[in-house]
Order: C-alpha cells, then sequence, then structure tokens
C-alpha cells in the first residue's frame, strides 16, 4: 500500500512522462475549466471515477464522498461542500451532465444498513451515522423487502444512487436546468469484484454498459 514518500515518488514519474507528453494540454488547462460531466461518486479508495471512465485532466468535474450521496437543498447557515460544488457545477462551469455512481462493497451502504454508528459520537462514528442516515427511508423499505444479506446489500447500492438523483432535483438551479434541457442527469454503478459499469435507464433499473 502507497503512502506519502511512494506518492511523491509517484509525482515525479508524472512529471516526467504524462506532464511531458501532455504539455500543451497542462498549458490550456492552465488557463481554465471546461469539463462538460459533474461526477458525484464514493470517496471509497477503489472507484476513482478517472480511471473508471478512462478521462484525462480537465474532462470531468468529481465530488466524492461517503456512500456517493447528495443531501436535498436546504438554505440554512450551515457549511454545504456537496450543495457548494453542484452548485458551481451547474451556475458557473455549466456542465451538461451529472452522473451519480454507486459502487459495490461500499463501506457507507454497510453503515446504513446495520446502523452501525447509530448514537455515536462524532470522531466515535457519529460524523458517518448523520450523513447516511439519508438513505433511512429506503434502508427501512429495503430491509423489510430483502433483509439484510447480500441482496439486500446491492439493491441498498442501487438505491444511494436513486436517493442522490431525488436529492439534485430538490435544488432550484438543478431543476431549471434540467426543464430548459441544458441538464441530464444520469446514474451509473461501478461492481467492484468484475468491472462491470452498470447504467441506470429511465425506468430505475442498471444494466451493463
Amino acid at each position: 500500500m502507497a503512502d506519502f514518500s511512494e506518492l511523491v515518488s509517484g509525482y515525479h514519474r508524472f512529471r516526467t512522462t504524462d506532464w511531458t507528453r501532455q504539455r500543451d494540454r497542462w498549458s490550456e488547462l492552465s488557463r481554465g475549466q471546461s469539463p462538460q460531466v459533474m461526477v458525484i461518486a464514493c470517496s471509497d479508495s477503489r472507484v476513482d471515477p478517472a480511471q473508471v471512465f478512462d478521462t484525462s485532466p480537465g474532462e470531468i468535474f468529481v465530488v466524492r464522498n461517503v456512500a456517493n450521496l447528495v443531501p436535498p437543498f436546504e438554505n440554512d447557515s450551515a457549511r454545504h461542500g456537496v450543495s457548494a460544488a453542484l452548485e458551481f457545477a451547474v451556475t458557473q462551469l455549466k456542465v451538461s451532465e451529472i452522473v451519480v455512481m454507486g459502487h459495490g462493497s461500499c463501506g457507507g451502504v454497510s453503515a446504513a444498513l446495520t446502523n452501525a454508528f447509530e448514537g455515536k459520537a462524532p470522531g466515535e462514528g457519529g460524523f458517518i451515522a448523520h450523513w447516511v442516515d439519508m438513505l433511512d427511508a429506503a434502508r427501512d423499505r429495503i430491509v423489510a423487502e430483502h433483509g439484510t444479506g447480500p441482496a439486500a446489500v446491492r439493491v441498498m447500492e442501487h438505491e444511494t444512487v436513486r436517493v442522490s438523483l431525488a436529492n439534485l432535483r430538490t435544488f432550484p438551479f438543478v431543476q431549471a436546468a434540467e426543464a430548459d434541457g441544458t441538464l441530464k442527469l444520469r446514474g451509473a454503478y461501478f461492481a467492484i469484484a468484475d468491472g462491470v459499469l452498470h447504467v441506470m435507464g429511465d425506468d430505475g433499473a442498471f444494466a451493463a454498459a
């Protein structure tokens, strides 16, 4: 596993290879960015959207957090990291698509299904518990229908995408962009075990790409 010194060694490899080969590209990017796609993905170290989608620097605007969740629109004095990034992507960068990408073996989904951190203080799991409680309603429905085994886990992993897409549509600027046809919302799911990407259709079902 890589420690920081190995990351620095990786930087030196990058500086002498990709940086050199794409010098014109980096020079262009130094003047600004214009990605067409925003990707909302999990922080899990195994699911880097740039790697999964084989993109180059400047092509996707990425936000990553536990369980690839988007909170609903809230107009209050709290600090909203996902909301700020979303606002920047839609109103300033004018992205034309937002992709919410869930994934297999998601620890956030496991925490939501098991209530592993319920009642814990911040620093002991409390922040995690309060974040994944966005999935409480989905969890109750899924546990009632599927229990808590592997089938329930896969359904819940898919449901994180649907919950985030629904929450995206609570933002007025997302609603407006979607209504005028300048923004498309999409769902995807990457299965770590077999490396297959699944894309969500208009009916909410996922199928291999």
